[in-house]
C-alpha cells in the first residue's frame, strides 16, 4: 500500500512535470513566433527592395535578369525556414518524449515492485500465476523498448530524408538559375 507521503511526493513530482512540460511548450511557441517575425520582416524589407530595383529597370533584358536572380536567394531561404521550423519541432517534442519516457519508466519499475511485493505475498501453490505475471510485465517491457527503438530509427530515417530533400531542392533552384542566366 502507498503511505500518504509517497501519494504526496507522487503529486507534486506530477506536477513538477506538468509544469516543466507547458514551460517547454511555452519555449517552442515563443521561438516560432520570433522565427515567423524574423521572416515576416525580412520578406517586406526585401520586397521594398525589389520593388525599388523593379521600378527602375530600364528594359525588358533587366527585368528577366532581376527575376532570375530573386529565385535562389528565396529558395534558400524557404528551405533555411523549413529548417528552423523542423529543428523547432523536432526539440519541443523531444522534450515532451523524454518526460515522457521518464514517466513510463518509473511507471514501469513502481509496477515491477507492485508484483514482486505481491508475489512474495501469496498465498502457497500460487507460484505458477505469479511467474506468468512476472512474465507478462517483462514481455511488456521489451515490447515497449522494441517500439521506442522502431519510432527513434524512423526518426532518424525521415530527419536525414528532410535534409537531403531540402539540400536537393536547394540545388535544383541553384542549378535552374544558372541554366536560365547561360540562355541570356
Amino acid at each position: 500500500m502507498l503511505t500518504p507521503e509517497q501519494l504526496i511526493a507522487s503529486q507534486k513530482a506530477n506536477l513538477e512535470t506538468l509544469h516543466g512540460l507547458t514551460t517547454k511548450a511555452f519555449q517552442g511557441v515563443e521561438k516560432l513566433v520570433e522565427l515567423n517575425l524574423t521572416a515576416a520582416k525580412a520578406a517586406l524589407s526585401e520586397s521594398a527592395n525589389h520593388t525599388q530595383t523593379i521600378l527602375s529597370v530600364k528594359d525588358a533584358q533587366e527585368l528577366l535578369a532581376i527575376q532570375a536572380n530573386l529565385f535562389q536567394p528565396l529558395a534558400e531561404k524557404a528551405a533555411a525556414y523549413n529548417r528552423h521550423l523542423y529543428d523547432i519541432a523536432s526539440d519541443t517534442s523531444a522534450e515532451f518524449s523524454k518526460a515522457f519516457e521518464g514517466k513510463l519508466a518509473e511507471s514501469q519499475a513502481q509496477f515491477a515492485t507492485l508484483v514482486e511485493n505481491a508475489s512474495k505475498n501469496a498465498p502457497a501453490g500460487s507460484e505458477t500465476a505469479v511467474a506468468v505475471m512476472k512474465n507478462a510485465v517483462a514481455a511488456a517491457s521489451n515490447a515497449f523498448e522494441s517500439v521506442q527503438k522502431a519510432v527513434k530509427q524512423a526518426s532518424d530515417v525521415a530527419e536525414a530524408n528532410y535534409s537531403a530533400m531540402a539540400s536537393s531542392a536547394t540545388s535544383a533552384v541553384k542549378n535552374a538559375t544558372a541554366a536560365a542566366k547561360k540562355t541570356r
